[in-house]
């Protein structure tokens, strides 16, 4: 069995179809998801689809991109928005530099809040991390000195081998997108052979990032198969002993979902 412990549900090439999105994870043995919080504003959609739906959860977080829009949001509303039974991770946020800096005061107030949440919560932070490495790794290091351990994950890794062993270092997980298996993906494969099978995950982030041999076309739950089949060959492991792995992984990390459905 896997999981796939980073999707977007409610965006429209998946909510259009989500039965059939269902169904064809299930067929090919994902038969958990997580649908991921891009925007508090927008908590209520994902209560939507995952009510009733077992082995459906959610998040709820301000994406990185849309910290600028949601300034008002709180840790405290973090706090009791998770409090929700089907809610069982914070974020996604973080910083990502990849469109430029305008933004990065936001980014960083609305990570600290997140992380404040996490840390209050005990429900795992899922971290967006692009092109901002050496600023996540000290922000990361300087929380915890400061505040505390938190639970986290750098979701869809696709950072340098030293944000990987600087999040390590604290307690983090990696989480495994497609990118793992896209030809130039090579520092990536590396980091995915030398990280600790109690501490790796595998996701979509769907719709986005399908993983070859769909690359190019929209991703969904289902084809996080093909991402956990190359992380068993990077590691040399085989597919079901990785696919245990992740699962328990998962279950410990996300550790509100054995109470949740």
């Amino acid at each position: 069995m896997l999981i796939d412990s980073h999707c977007h549900l409610d965006f429209d090439s998946l909510s259009a179809d989500l039965d059939g999105v269902i169904a064809r994870a299930a067929a090919a043995g994902v038969l958990g998801m997580v649908t991921i919080s891009t925007r508090v504003r927008q908590f209520d959609r994902l209560l939507e689809i995952v009510e009733g739906r077992d082995n459906l959860w959610c998040s709820v977080g301000t994406h990185p991109e849309h910290a600028q829009d949601e300034p008002e949001v709180t840790t405290e509303d973090l706090i009791r928005l998770a409090a929700h039974p089907k809610c069982v991770a914070i974020g996604e946020a973080g910083l990502d530099y990849h469109y430029g800096m305008e933004h990065v005061p936001a980014q960083a107030e609305g990570f600290r809040r997140h992380i404040a949440a996490a840390r209050q919560t005990g429900l795992p932070l899922v971290i967006h991390a692009r092109d901002a490495d050496q600023d996540i790794g000290d922000l990361l290091e300087r929380e915890t000195a400061e505040g505390g351990s938190f639970p986290f994950v750098l979701h869809c890794f696709s950072s340098g081998a030293e944000l990987a062993r600087r999040g390590l270092a604290l307690g983090g997980y990696l989480s495994f997108s497609g990118i793992l298996t896209f030809r130039n993906a090579e520092e990536i494969r590396a980091v995915a052979a030398f990280a600790p099978a109690d501490r790796i995950l595998v996701e979509t982030d769907a719709p986005y990032l399908a993983p070859v041999p769909h690359r190019g076309k929209s991703n969904e739950p289902g084809f996080v198969r093909f991402t956990a089949e190359r992380l068993a060959e990077v590691r040399g492991v085989p597919f079901e002993q990785l696919a245990a792995e992740t699962t328990a992984n998962f279950a410990k990390l996300f550790a509100k979902t054995r109470l949740a459905g």
